[in-house]
């Protein structure tokens, strides 16, 4: 057994905090502030208001969180395909 065993949770994002943080209504009912986690800054994964994620907590402190997964939009898409030339950077990376 791991020294600590975290436990995830499924929320929705209420409210966006400063410092990368942000408020959670967890499904069972509580309220969390949660930060986001390393992965999710590494490969720029924003989230917004009203965005379904998955929290890990630690059992000494349920409180806090870390948000380390934002679940895709189940809306359907407009279907319609952009027009114009591929989005890139103003930079080219080397």
């Amino acid at each position: 057994m791991a020294k600590e065993e975290l436990i995830q949770f499924e929320g929705l994002v209420t409210e966006i905090l400063p410092d990368a943080r942000y408020r959670v209504q967890l499904d069972a009912g509580h309220e969390i502030v949660a930060y986001t986690a390393g992965k999710m800054k590494k490969n720029r994964i924003k989230t917004l208001a009203g965005d379904r994620v998955t929290i890990e907590m630690s059992p000494y402190d349920l409180e806090k969180g870390r948000l380390i997964f934002r679940h895709k939009d189940e809306r359907p898409s407009t279907g319609a395909p952009r027009s114009g030339p591929p989005r890139g950077g103003q930079f080219r990376r080397r």
